[in-house]
């Protein structure tokens, strides 16, 4: 079952707004067994809400948006093609989707075009770094632009590192009544990135969510990429510094911030989002050999500046102080005002911006290069904090990030009041999980 899914096919099929209501209200109380009626009916209509809204985004005058946001429709499901079940119709599916790669394949030995069960790219490395991002959730309907920004997010997660990207790899599940030309268009958006910033994308998966026993259209997936560093050491945000200078890039924001876009209708945001700059940023420091000289990078986007200052403070333990005024300078103008206007608070939501914190001596050499402002200094201390004015405000995460969409703003971002009662299940439940682990090994080792 999927909420959103519903909705949708609901709006699709003129069903009175009403009647969605009444039968989504029954059907988040049949499946969500903690919440009560209030809960409920304020939910429904806030899907309800967002769904016209990113649906108006599609009917677009504007041709290159309604290009983007509106997939290649096969009228074939992956459950009729049998995508997934590895027969003729998964093998045809897969060989289309290597021609959508094909163009990517410049730095493969052995690309995704040759069907082998893993690609491969030539590397000398001293260090290996890989990571990999689950596409945002809210881009199912939007397979373009959700590979997009998953493969750029996963190459960030990567150059931050250091590291320079070799190659990337996906992971797509789509539920059985999704069409397939959601898997071609959730791959040309990876591909995209891939092609822009030639890093080829070698090999991944194309399954259904569930097989059989999932309905929906629903796109799960995920992006992964592979780095090398040749020389030098990795940026991990650990080597921050007592003295060193914060520097960031600007950001426009990626997942999180289109999805705003599209459930609050400021579809021209979307447009700022499509761009690699954060990518080219570090691919000049690596190039050039300045990133030698960067202690630490981060991007920011874990519930944004407030979450990655918190962990860089708790990881190097340090104090990061950052000047509020400078700081709003690296967020996108439009997305600024479209924060600003929808009271998403900036500091708490992915705005893609590069951090860098380097000694004092190399500040303006980085900057020149990457584009990037200072915004603050590294002290003593373990918290990090925001200048506003004579005002020194402690940076601390919310429970969740900002909310950023109709239906975030009716779940909230206030912590539960069970919440330590709720960490402690939770730690008895991996306690488990590592006793059962451990067990296996034991198996495995007495034979």
């Amino acid at each position: 079952m999927d909420l959103e899914g519903y909705v949708r096919r609901c709006l699709r099929k003129k069903i009175p707004e009403n009647k969605i209501i009444e039968d989504g209200f029954k059907r988040i109380l049949e499946i969500k067994e903690d919440v009560d009626d209030v809960f409920a009916k304020k939910f429904i209509k806030a899907i309800l809400e967002e769904v016209k809204t990113s649906e108006k985004a599609k009917e677009t005058k504007d041709k290159n948006l309604k290009t983007l946001l509106n997939y290649p429709k096969s009228g074939i499901t992956m459950g009729k093609m049998g995508v997934g079940s590895r027969g003729e119709g998964d093998f045809f599916v897969h060989r289309e989707i290597a021609r959508i790669i094909k163009s990517t394949k410049v730095n493969a030995y052995v690309s995704a075009e040759e069907q082998d069960d893993a690609g491969i790219v030539k590397a000398d490395a001293k260090y290996v770094v890989a990571a990999i991002d689950g596409t945002h959730s809210r881009l199912s309907e939007f397979p373009f632009l959700g590979g997009f920004h998953v493969a750029r997010a996963a190459l960030r997660d990567v150059f931050v590192m250091g590291a320079d990207a070799v190659a990337l790899i996906s992971d797509i599940h789509l539920a059985d009544d999704g069409d397939v030309g959601k898997i071609f268009d959730f791959t040309a958006g990876i591909c995209a990135v891939s092609e822009a910033v030639n890093v080829p994308l070698i090999g991944g998966s194309t399954l259904r969510i569930g097989g059989d026993m999932v309905i929906g259209d629903r796109l799960v997936s995920a992006v992964g990429a592979i780095g090398v560093i040749k020389d030098g050491k990795p940026t991990a945000r650990r080597n921050a510094e007592v003295g060193d200078v914060i520097l960031m890039t600007e950001g426009s924001g990626g997942g999180t911030i289109t999805t705003t876009a599209l459930y609050y209708g400021w579809f021209d945001v979307i447009y700022e989002t499509l761009n690699v700059d954060f990518i080219k940023a570090c691919q000049n420091l690596i190039k050039s050999g300045l990133v030698k000289k960067v202690s630490a990078m981060t991007d920011i986007t874990n519930g944004g500046l407030r979450g990655d200052a918190y962990e860089i403070s708790k990881t190097a333990n340090v104090s990061l102080i950052f000047e509020k005024e400078k700081v709003y300078k690296t967020i996108n103008p439009k997305v600024l005002k479209m924060l600003e206007s929808l009271n998403i608070d900036p500091l708490g939501i992915s705005t893609d911006s590069l951090m860098i914190i380097c000694k004092e001596e190399d500040v303006e050499e980085i900057k020149k290069l990457t584009g990037s402002i200072e915004v603050g200094y590294v002290e003593k201390g373990s918290e990090s904090y925001l200048i506003d004015g004579d005002k020194k405000i402690p940076l601390k995460p919310m429970f969740r990030e900002s909310a950023y969409t109709p239906v975030k703003k009716v779940v909230g971002e206030m912590k539960p009041d069970n919440f330590e009662e709720m960490k402690e299940k939770v730690r008895k439940a991996c306690d488990d999980a590592i006793k059962k682990k451990d067990l296996v090994i034991e198996l495995i080792n007495s034979r």
